[in-house]
């Protein structure tokens, strides 16, 4: 099981890599084992020196009783106090944003992918079209 953020690397440069544990409650586990789970719109926000991914969606778990998890919510993220203070001062200095890559299992533990990334502007993204048509024409 392995969720990708495709429009992550169309939309911005990313500059590093970070893998983190998050915290699930209830079914939301079961739910991401099926694969039902959406990173498209989220992103990653630092509050009272903690991590939260915001607007990512884990659908509701058919089998599961009255006691469902809520789909849209602040979930918080893993990560080392000196690891969150890196990111915190470059977000604020460089003007950087931290955006989910990829959702997977480790060792039966929900782990995911955040990306430190700058926007790219109209014609960057331009590029990147041009240079992955030509790879594709390359192929043939």
């Amino acid at each position: 099981m392995e969720i990708k953020n495709k429009k992550a690397y169309f939309n911005y440069f990313v500059e590093k890599e970070i893998e983190c544990g998050i915290v699930l409650h209830g079914t939301e586990i079961k739910s991401l084992r099926k694969g039902s789970c959406n990173i498209k719109d989220s992103y990653v926000r630092i509050k009272n020196n903690e991590c939260y991914i915001i607007n990512m969606y884990i659908a509701k778990y058919d089998e599961a009783s009255i006691f469902n998890h809520a789909e849209y919510r602040e979930r918080k993220l893993l990560l080392h106090k000196n690891e969150i203070r890196k990111l915190q001062e470059s977000i604020k200095l460089d003007g950087y944003t931290l955006i989910p890559l990829k959702i997977y299992l480790k060792n039966n533990k929900a782990k995911i992918l955040v990306g430190l990334c700058k926007g790219k502007k109209l014609y960057d993204k331009r590029e990147s079209i041009k240079k992955r048509d030509l790879e594709r024409a390359n192929k043939l």
